[in-house]
């Protein structure tokens, strides 16, 4: 079959072999002149450049660097050990949650069906020894590693590595297993280890809180003992550690990364203001492109551009561990797929009179960021599609005012609520206003009326009090990522959020 060359490609596009879905005033790819417009535009730039005015000094210094020292992940691994040393753990922590490892180690990495663990020795303060698949080798050896130890790969047969030479079918290793008779060779049989065991913690459940009527992420707990597993995948590696004892860890992970610090922050701060740039350019980008624009356009063209935007900063020579955990995950919806609050519709609607328009998303540097949407309106709007849009805009602003240091997750979420229902759009309500926020997007604390945990100063969360109307195919959902401060929360995006905006002629 002959080669088709980019050349003979854009003969046949041009006519029409491919049904001309690509070709066209309004393509479904993003115009590239439309895109030079867009960032050439002052319009949208102003108005941000006077919002960050008018907020300068009341948010972190965005950070310098692109993604923590390791120094930083070095000092909250002794910290978390320093932690289960108290709950008599002497032999060193296992941790087998990807968020976890990522936390206490700095080694960005993805997971899939292979088991994937680091443990934390108590008798060497710089110990890090991982229990990987073999594809991550050369990712661990370059990071902080004081041992490796590798199957290699998922299901691993004994004795099996065709990386060395060895081909052959063998026993199928339970690698659980293999997990404890390791650890049992190197000598910590015998020993008590700290393990992340305790997954509820993950959606914000903490030992022995399972029946607690005011769940608080910071309330007492009953504090885990040494113990035998009896399921699951950690009872069949304590199976090969016959005289060690095992102690839940999970809560003091989830605790500590509910809380960032200053570096933390600052690293935050670095991405948002990225996105802050993206919404700018987003906004010039429809007014440049107009009517009929498919949505999925605009998704993709603040995609491009807020990929070169960030990395024209960031030096990158294709080296592991250096620029690291770089998202511009963004999507765009317009007309009735913002009725929804997860719709499971396609984005590839055109903007038309009337419409709603989201444009929403998650940037991250480093493995930190956070959430920033805006909700447009474009004219002619009608007089509830208005109300409904002020009313969402009102809460959007209570709910990062009122979380503050002290207050709890319930009483943000009942600012809201209550303002809602008094505004008479209670049928419009479908979710709680707000979420922890974390590298895995998700994280507890909710601000939920059923979540009683205190706020502490560093503890971020999504600012999202949607209001949904499917019976008038339309809905709004501004978010931003909340810094929970003295006084006041402080919304990290500085992406206006007013009529001026907002509320598009085109």
């Amino acid at each position: 079959m002959p080669r088709l060359d980019r050349r003979d490609f854009l003969k046949y596009a041009g006519i029409g072999i491919s049904g001309g879905v690509v070709t066209g005033p309004k393509a479904a790819w993003p115009d590239e002149r439309a895109m030079a417009r867009a960032e050439a535009a002052t319009d949208s730039f102003v108005l941000l450049r006077r919002e960050q005015e008018k907020r300068r000094g009341e948010l972190p210094a965005a950070s310098d660097a692109h993604r923590l020292p390791l120094s930083w992940h070095q000092a909250k691994a002794r910290q978390i050990k320093d932690e289960a040393r108290r709950r008599g753990v002497d032999g060193g922590v296992l941790l087998t949650n990807r968020w976890n490892i990522i936390y206490a180690t700095g080694l960005l990495h993805s997971t899939t069906e292979r088991p994937f663990a680091c443990f934390l020795p108590m008798d060497d303060d710089a110990g890090c020894i991982w229990l990987h698949p073999y594809l991550d080798a050369e990712l661990v050896r370059s990071w902080w590693a004081t041992g490796t130890h590798s199957y290699f790969d998922y299901h691993h047969a004994m004795d099996a590595f065709p990386n060395d030479g060895t081909v052959r079918e063998g026993t199928t290793v339970n690698i659980y297993r293999w997990w404890g008779e390791t650890l049992a060779r190197i000598g910590y049989n015998g020993k008590t280890i700290g393990i992340d065991s305790g997954s509820a913690a993950e959606i914000g459940v903490l030992p022995g809180q399972d029946d607690d009527d005011r769940l608080d992420m910071f309330g007492d707990i009953e504090t885990p003992r040494p113990e035998r597993p009896t399921g699951g995948k950690f009872a069949t590696m304590a199976a090969q550690m016959p005289r060690s004892q095992f102690v839940d860890v999970y809560d003091i992970m989830m605790r500590h990364r509910m809380v960032k610090d200053d570096t933390e922050n600052r690293l935050t701060q670095r991405a948002m203001d990225y996105f802050s740039e993206l919404h700018a350019f987003v906004r010039n980008y429809i007014i440049e492109r107009g009517f009929g624009t498919l949505d999925w356009e605009i998704e993709n063209a603040a995609r491009l551009w807020g990929m070169h935007h960030i990395m024209q900063d960031i030096p990158q020579m294709g080296e592991p561990h250096n620029a690291v955990g770089i998202t511009v995950g963004v999507g765009c919806r317009t007309g009735k797929k913002t009725a929804y609050p997860h719709p499971n519709q396609v984005s590839w609607n055109r903007i038309e009179r009337g419409h709603a328009l989201q444009f929403a998303g998650v940037i991250r540097i480093g493995g930190y960021g956070g959430e920033q949407y805006r909700s447009f309106l474009f004219a002619p709007w009608t007089d509830w599609q208005e109300k409904v849009w002020d009313v969402h805009t009102a809460t959007y602003f209570m709910q990062a005012e009122a979380s503050k240091v002290g207050a709890t997750c319930a009483s943000v979420a009942k600012v809201v609520h209550d303002y809602q229902v008094a505004n008479g759009v209670q049928q419009l309500v479908y979710h709680r206003p707000g979420h922890g926020e974390g590298m895995e997007g998700h994280q507890p604390p909710y601000q939920a009326l059923g979540d009683h945990t205190v706020m502490q100063e560093g503890m971020h969360f999504s600012n999202e009090p949607g209001l949904y109307d499917p019976e008038h195919g339309f809905g709004f959902n501004h978010s931003n990522n909340v810094l929970v401060a003295r006084g006041r929360g402080l919304q990290m995006g500085t992406a206006p959020c007013d009529k001026e905006w907002c509320f598009l002629e085109l």
